[in-house]
């Protein structure tokens, strides 16, 4: 760089960074998140940033354009061995597009010192390739749960997501949602009872996948592009159009699989969804919470049964803010042994832009001091430091005001970083064992013995 450049020290497009109000408020949710994962039992782990890339790729990958590969950058004395590496793929790593392969990676390393089923939530950050837009970023968190067992998994384990999803969002307090549920299953042997060939059947609920991004018409016309007839087209369109309450869904479906030939694997997922259903309402979930919806596919090649997606009721348009599935081979890519699992994710960094743009959600206040103690005189700052270790000692998050500037200055700056009340000592409160406190959202000020300065804010706090 020359004498007198410029740096650009912007952020690099779709890398997001947070003001302290909007950190605090990621921070608050992941301790809701946190606190309903674990009343459930699940125990947190950490995978690495960066993982092979063979590893990345080994199932339900999601394609080049989306995965950041990194490129070790050697000294020229070791071009050959740069060169060697990436010849045998042995050195080739990515960063973690998600945190379910990364999971069953995991698994595999750890299989003799896990219990199964084994339970775990992550809250890391992940990174995708993709063009950074509005609401989507190349890095971003994202809060997943997956249960995964040796051979067997109970399908509870897939009712129990729904009642975690509603605990999570009815604390978050976003308003209405809904948790639409689906069975790939019931996809699947739909498309094979209507003779959909089995090399056409991936590309199929990949295309139903899109319904609400592109519409009925433009579903259609894919499904023919990728040589299905017009006459099953319509039929799988009348078939993922199908609604009602859950119970009439069902019945529709029951119905349907007895007059369509070849329904073993139809009548398979409806019965996984029948047994999901009820240890959904077993486990107390709404029944305004959650529908069938059988539009609902989860493009990713893993899903394999159950599949959820959270819609925000209302606000349709920020799409899908949880989503999830059964998956049955993931992990035994890696073992060559059957290891089903099912999990959901959250993706929290895109769910906070989205929510706060619609203003569904409100960042918090610059800093978690609920109390300024001010600064009226230096030599009182014995007294003052002493009072704001007090309020700590409390459990009331205090700051002490180090810097002597006018009253009004620094209840100004108080006020900037949302703090609620002002502790105010002068020369006589001190000799008289009092101080006055001020409430910045009411304007009312009281005068309080010091003693009973932290029982006064407490009991004004709440």
């Amino acid at each position: 760089m020359a004498k007198g450049d410029k740096i650009n020290f912007s952020t690099p497009s779709g890398f997001p960074e947070f003001l302290p109000s909007e950190k605090r408020l990621e921070l608050h949710l992941l301790d809701i998140i946190r606190r309903v994962f674990e009343s459930y039992g699940f125990t947190p782990i950490e995978t690495p940033a960066v993982e092979r890339l063979e590893v990345l790729q080994a199932k339900g990958n999601q394609g080049d354009n989306i995965i950041y590969r990194i490129d070790p950058i050697l000294p020229p004395n070791r071009q050959a061995e740069r060169d060697k590496s990436s010849e045998t793929g042995s050195e080739s790593r990515a960063l973690k597009f998600d945190q379910t392969v990364p999971l069953a990676a995991y698994i595999a390393r750890h299989l003799n010192e896990l219990t199964f089923p084994f339970a775990r939530y992550q809250t890391d950050i992940v990174f995708r390739g993709e063009r950074a837009k509005d609401g989507r970023f190349r890095q971003f968190r994202q809060c997943d749960i997956d249960v995964v067992a040796r051979r067997e998994l109970s399908l509870l384990y897939d009712a129990q997501m729904p009642a975690i999803i509603t605990e999570i969002f009815e604390a978050i307090n976003i308003g209405d949602f809904l948790i639409r549920i689906n069975n790939r299953k019931v996809l699947t042997g739909f498309f094979k009872s209507v003779g959909i060939a089995e090399n056409q059947i991936k590309s199929c609920i990949g295309i139903v996948d899109t319904l609400e991004k592109i519409g009925e018409s433009k579903v259609k016309q894919d499904l023919e592009k990728e040589g299905i007839l017009e006459e099953q087209a319509q039929k799988i369109i009348e078939f993922i159009k199908i609604n009602g309450s859950v119970d009439e869904v069902l019945d529709k479906l029951k119905h349907l699989a007895q007059n369509l030939p070849g329904t073993e694997q139809l009548s398979l997922g409806i019965t996984e969804l029948e047994t999901v259903i009820a240890g959904v309402r077993n486990l107390g979930v709404a029944e305004n919470r959650f529908c069938i919806d059988l539009s609902i596919a989860r493009g990713l090649d893993y899903y394999t049964g159950t599949v959820y997606e959270t819609t925000l009721l209302g606000h349709e348009a920020l799409g899908s803010i949880c989503s999830g599935g059964r998956y049955e081979e993931l992990v035994g890519v890696f073992l060559g042994e059957k290891m089903p699992g099912v999990g959901i994710s959250i993706g929290l960094t895109r769910l906070i832009s989205r929510l706060l743009k619609a203003g569904i959600l409100n960042t918090l206040a610059a800093t978690p001091a609920q109390v300024m103690v001010v600064n009226m005189q230096e030599d009182l700052m014995p007294t003052y430091l002493k009072v704001s270790q007090r309020l700590r000692q409390a459990g009331i998050n205090a700051i002490t005001n180090f810097d002597k500037r006018p009253l009004g200055k620094q209840f100004q700056l108080a006020d900037k970083q949302g703090i609620q009340f002002c502790v105010i000592i002068g020369s006589e409160e001190a000799a008289a064992q009092k101080s006055s406190l001020k409430d910045l959202k009411t304007g009312e000020q009281v005068e309080v013995l010091l003693e009973n300065l932290a029982e006064e804010v407490k009991k004004r706090l709440s």
